[in-house]
C-alpha cells in the first residue's frame, strides 16, 4: 500500500512474496515484539506473567474490534482445526440430522463435520464447485428442516471465492440450523461484523492474511452458539475464577472464554498485538480496496499468458485471492517451481496456481510473476 508498510516486512528485499494464503510474513514489528517477550521472561520469568496476560487480554480487544464482536465471544485456541472439532464435538447431534457444506472445503473445514458423519449418523451434503465458484443457490437448497449446522468458508483457498454470508445465514436461520464460518483466508483482507452478518461461530487462525506468528488459533461464538455448544475440552482457566484453586465445583464462563483452557503461548500473543495494530493503523477497509485493485491488475496482465483465470472476478465474489491454470497443461508442480526459482513465489493448489498478494505487495511484485510465468 505504501513504503512504509513494505519496508515492515523483510521478503520483499528478495521475494515477490505472492503467497499470503499459505502463510503470511510476518512484519518487522511483530518479530521484535516476540523478542521482547522472550527476552523479558528471561529476566523477569514469572514476574512479569500479569504483563503476559494482559497483552493477550489486548489482542482479544483488537480482534474484537475487526470482528465486530464482544471481547468474552472471542477464544483464543491452537488453531483453525480445535475449533471447528470443538463445535462438533460440543453439539447433540440425533441421526437423520444433516449439515451442509461445500465439496472442496479446506480440510480443517470438513473432517469435523466427517467425523459426525461417521459417529452419529449424520448426513454431510456437499455442494460442488461450478466453474471456481459456489452456486449459492444450489448450496441454499440442500438446506431443510433437518439441517442441524451450516459450513463454509468466508473466502474459498483453492478459488478465491467469496461467499455472501449473510444470505446463507438468513437461510440456515430459516431452517433454526447453526452458521459457522471459516475465517482464515478472509480476516486481515477484510474485516468483518459477524453479528451482523449472522454468523454463529467462526474459527481461523494467526499466520495467514493477519501476518502474524504461526501459533494461534481462535473461536467466535455467538450468544445463541454458546447455549447450543458444550465445552468439551476445557481446562483450569475455563472457569470463572481460575485463582479459586480450593472451589473445584465452580461454573464454567457462560461465554466463548470457557474454550480457553490453560496459559497459552505468550511470546505470539506480543508478535499477534503488533500485527493486528499495523492492519488496523493501515485500515482493513483501505486494505481490502487496495487488494482488489492489485488483484484486478494481476488479472489484466495474465490475460497476455497462457493461462485461464478460474477465481470469479464478479462484484461481491471476488477476493485478493487469484488461481489460474495453465492451458498448454503445464501442472501446477512445474510452474510453482519454477516460479520459486526466479524469486517469486505461488501455491499450487489442486490443479491450478493460487496467487495471493497482500498489503505489502505492490504492482512491481505483479510484474515480476508476469515476468516469470512460462
Amino acid at each position: 500500500m505504501n513504503p512504509t508498510i513494505r519496508s515492515q516486512f523483510a521478503t520483499t528485499e528478495t521475494y515477490a512474496y505472492l503467497n499470503s494464503a499459505a502463510v503470511a510474513p510476518p512484519p518487522k514489528a511483530a518479530i521484535d515484539a516476540v523478542l521482547f517477550q522472550l527476552e523479558d521472561a528471561a529476566v523477569y520469568a514469572g514476574l512479569r506473567f500479569g504483563a503476559w496476560v494482559d497483552t493477550k487480554k489486548r489482542c482479544r480487544s483488537l480482534m474484537a474490534q475487526i470482528l465486530g464482536c464482544r471481547d468474552e465471544q472471542l477464544a483464543f485456541i491452537r488453531n483453525t482445526s480445535d475449533g471447528f472439532a470443538s463445535i462438533a464435538n460440543g453439539l447433540e447431534w440425533k441421526a437423520g440430522q444433516n449439515i451442509v457444506s461445500f465439496a472442496d472445503e479446506f480440510p480443517a473445514n470438513f473432517y469435523a463435520w466427517r467425523n459426525v458423519r461417521d459417529r452419529q449418523g449424520v448426513e454431510l451434503r456437499l455442494a460442488p464447485e461450478r466453474d471456481g465458484r459456489i452456486d449459492l443457490d444450489e448450496l441454499i437448497s440442500l438446506i431443510d428442516a433437518d439441517t442441524r449446522l451450516v459450513a463454509i468458508s468466508s473466502v474459498q483457498f483453492a478459488s478465491g471465492f467469496r461467499s455472501d454470508l449473510a444470505r446463507i445465514a438468513e437461510a440456515a436461520h430459516k431452517a433454526d440450523a447453526l452458521f459457522c464460518v471459516d475465517l482464515i483466508q478472509g480476516l486481515g483482507a477484510h474485516a468483518y461484523d459477524l453479528p451482523g452478518l449472522g454468523v454463529d461461530a467462526a474459527c481461523g487462525a494467526s499466520h495467514k492474511w493477519l501476518c502474524a506468528p504461526e501459533g494461534i488459533g481462535y473461536i467466535y461464538l455467538s450468544d445463541r452458539a454458546r447455549e447450543l455448544i458444550t465445552p468439551t475440552l476445557v481446562g483450569w482457566v475455563s472457569v470463572e475464577d481460575a485463582w479459586d484453586f480450593a472451589d473445584r465445583e465452580q461454573n464454567y464462563k457462560p461465554n466463548a472464554l470457557a474454550w480457553e483452557t490453560g496459559t497459552g503461548p505468550s511470546a505470539l500473543f506480543y508478535g499477534l498485538e503488533a500485527s493486528l495494530k499495523l492492519l488496523i493503523e493501515a485500515d482493513l477497509k483501505k486494505v481490502e480496496a487496495y487488494l482488489d485493485e492489485l488483484s484486478e491488475y494481476l488479472c489484466e496482465r495474465i490475460a497476455s499468458k497462457d493461462y485461464e483465470i478460474l477465481s470469479s472476478r464478479k462484484e461481491g465474489e471476488r477476493s485478493a485471492i487469484v488461481c489460474v491454470r495453465h492451458k498448454g497443461g503445464l501442472t501446477p508442480n512445474e510452474i510453482a517451481d519454477r516460479l520459486e526459482q526466479e524469486k517469486v513465489l505461488v501455491s499450487p493448489r489442486l490443479d491450478r496456481i493460487r496467487i495471493a498478494p497482500h498489503f505489502f505487495n505492490n504492482k512491481e511484485d505483479i510484474d515480476r510473476l508476469i515476468d516469470a510465468l512460462i
